[in-house]
């Protein structure tokens, strides 16, 4: 990697973080400079402002966690349930968000609180990554997997809020992410009703 290319990455990496920590509208390019380690003056010479590096931040991280599921979905066997695919997705967003990505908390942390502009530029792939969730609920209820009365839009609304909302209560000492994922799956398909 050229150097140029590392310094960028250094900055974007410190970016993230920052955002996520301390929000959009906390974080200074100073705060951002120091954690990369240089001079907030050479931030200029990769990003002309501190929006636009906000929303190459915001871009990585709904990107990173809807290359993560789809990859990760498109791996099963053939023949997977559409238990398995959805548990899948569920469990690989989660580990994207919880393990690996500053950027995409940063992402869901900060894109109520973004300038209009950012939000307007950025929503078309918030969408996409929507509408991947979509198809794989859509084709679960056509093959029986979730019941037809289901109204897939609140459902997807549900099922990806409650697993953003985990990076604030998430603790690595609890559960695994793959437990979580476990329960969360048998919640979304078998319910907590008992027999009371």
């Amino acid at each position: 990697m050229k150097k140029s290319e590392a310094s960028r990455r250094r900055i974007l990496d410190a970016a993230a973080k920052m955002f996520r920590d301390k929000g959009y509208a906390a974080t200074t390019l100073n705060d951002i400079a120091r954690l990369a380690r240089m001079r907030a003056a050479s931030i200029y010479y990769h990003f002309e402002s501190k929006d636009s590096l906000f929303a190459e931040v915001m871009d990585i991280g709904i990107d990173r966690i809807h290359d993560q599921v789809r990859r990760a979905v498109a791996a099963l066997p053939d023949g997977a349930s559409h238990r398995r695919k959805v548990h899948t997705a569920i469990e690989t967003h989660l580990a994207t968000l919880l393990k690996h990505s500053d950027y995409t908390a940063a992402n869901i942390i900060n894109f109520g609180l973004a300038p209009a502009p950012i939000r307007r530029r950025h929503r078309g792939r918030r969408e996409a990554y929507g509408d991947y969730w979509r198809e794989l609920l859509g084709a679960a209820q056509a093959a029986g997997a979730i019941r037809p009365g289901v109204d897939l839009s609140l459902f997807r609304l549900f099922v990806i809020g409650a697993l953003n909302w985990s990076q604030e209560w998430y603790r690595p000492k609890g559960k695994s992410i793959a437990e979580l994922a476990d329960d969360v799956t048998a919640m979304v398909f078998d319910g907590v009703a008992g027999e009371g």
